[in-house]
């Protein structure tokens, strides 16, 4: 009688233990890794696609200011990068002029935008 309690309470030990592993592909720790924050290189090269894929023509662009200059139509897009000191980037995006020609633009720029960076 001894050993078939001692086979059930190691039959529930193991099945225990077999479900506290669970392997998840994605993080095979169990936890996702730590995001890095993207590179001011990273942020200038998506923010200059996403405005060239919303038809913005790219007018002046300094790169060491953090400032692209564009137009669309009668619209102005100014766009400013600023390196944070946790090493993230923010990027602005400001359209003026004749919002009425397409109200949707700074819309659609920032999702290019978060499309190019993976998001």
């Amino acid at each position: 009688m001894k050993i078939a309690a001692f086979r059930i309470a190691a039959a529930f030990v193991l099945a225990a233990g077999m479900t506290a592993c669970v392997y998840d592909p994605y993080y095979p720790y169990g936890y996702p890794p730590p995001a890095t924050p993207a590179s001011f290189d990273r942020s200038w090269n998506a923010a200059m696609l996403a405005l060239q894929d919303q038809g913005v023509r790219i007018a002046s662009e300094d790169r060491g200011a953090g400032v692209i200059q564009g137009q669309r139509g009668g619209m102005t897009v100014v766009t400013r990068l600023n390196r944070q000191a946790d090493g993230s980037v923010r990027i602005e995006f400001n359209v003026g002029g004749n919002l009425g020609e397409d109200p949707e633009l700074p819309n659609r720029i920032s999702r290019s935008y978060d499309a190019r960076m993976g998001r």
